[in-house]
């Protein structure tokens, strides 16, 4: 089944969706133990690939998955004349478990199915793809992790868990950790969804609809800034939709094809995201933001208000090797994912200066 999360739906006119550039991967892992401390008997990673890993395997790049995408979710960064050359790179983007396709409730059998799925952790989608690189890709040191809003969070995780394994961290419109009101947000949307009666516990016989509808209209809400609101920016796609027309668009198509168990997954990955968590920081996020080495490009988007721009100041007065560059935008969150062109060309000329610059990590 292919799946279309609200935000993939948001960035389908950036993203071209009728050649498949990437080359469709799965990695499985026997026995995989979550933090929780369930093990899962297979614990699958679908990935994706652009261009080819050099003889001596030290042209990748990972580019970890946002809530609810594919391994597609990052080619508004890919191409010759963008920042990220797969004539000259490897590029290899994961789908986080809970998406529909890597391991999730949806997919994974009994005693695991629906809602008996165990909530994974950001370290734990980091501690999957870390095998899969090392194990199954034989990649032990990457140019770069590149990551937006969830795939950001992972970016930071993996400067805090494997802070040598990476020359460059890059996160867009994502934070080191999901601070309370985004706690919040999260719970709000997760109430809408299992309010439909149909959700049944999760153990539902077809899908919830309703649920999922309001589950979409929670996200839209704060999806894109007040004054993308204002100016009706949803024109710039739909030029004659009025408030009413693009609201009913939403609401049909955000998450229509998601299975709500999936959604709530992820939705539980994200609330639990904190590298001060990490084995051996006992919770002080300080310390384990301090502890990052390589050097890190942090793009808040200026009107995100999933993730604010207030948190990334907050985070990046501790992070060593910082450079803070806000996102000049009114589109909320997607403007992480270049939701629009101006979004878009800002961050591939960012991102791709920044790489450039390839000075050799503190080790």
């Amino acid at each position: 089944m292919i799946r279309f999360c609200g935000l993939a739906i948001a960035l389908t006119l950036v993203v071209p969706q009728d050649v498949d550039r990437a080359a469709h991967h799965e990695f499985v892992i026997d026995n995989f133990r979550t933090e929780s401390g369930v093990v899962l008997p297979k614990a699958r990673i679908v990935y994706g690939t652009y261009g080819h890993l050099d003889a001596a395997r030290d042209n990748a790049v990972l580019l970890p998955s946002h809530y609810m995408a594919t391994h597609h979710g990052y080619e508004w960064l890919i191409g010759s004349d963008r920042a990220l050359d797969e004539s000259k790179l490897f590029l290899v983007a994961t789908e986080l478990f809970g998406n529909g396709h890597s391991s999730s409730p949806s997919n994974t059998p009994e005693p695991f199915h629906g809602p008996r799925f165990p909530v994974t952790t950001i370290r734990d989608n980091v501690d999957a793809v870390h095998r899969l690189l090392t194990e199954d890709l034989k990649i032990t040191h990457v140019r770069a992790v590149i990551g937006f809003s969830m795939g950001a969070q992972q970016a930071f995780q993996w400067a805090v868990s494997h802070p040598d394994f990476a020359d460059r961290i890059v996160a867009t419109a994502g934070t080191a950790k999901t601070w309370p009101h985004g706690v919040v947000r999260l719970e709000g949307q997760i109430a809408a969804l299992t309010a439909d009666p149909a959700f049944n516990g999760g153990d539902y016989a077809s899908p919830p609809r309703k649920g999922i509808e309001a589950y979409g209209m929670v996200w839209l809400g704060w999806l894109y800034s007040q004054e993308w609101w204002r100016r009706e920016l949803w024109k710039t796609a739909a030029p004659d939709r009025t408030l009413d027309q693009e609201i009913e668009n939403r609401r049909r198509t955000f998450f229509a094809n998601n299975d709500a168990n999936d959604l709530i997954l992820q939705a539980r990955t994200w609330q639990r995201h904190d590298v001060g968590a990490t084995p051996g920081f006992n919770g002080d996020l300080e310390r384990a933001l301090r502890s990052m080495k390589a050097p890190l490009l942090y793009m808040p988007s200026e009107t995100d208000l999933y993730f604010p721009i207030g948190d990334a100041r907050f985070e990046a007065q501790f992070i060593p090797r910082v450079s803070l560059v806000p996102i000049p935008s009114l589109w909320g969150h997607p403007a992480g994912a270049g939701g629009n062109a101006a979004d878009r060309a800002f961050l591939n000329e960012k991102i791709g200066r920044f790489l450039a610059e390839r000075q050799p990590s503190a080790r």
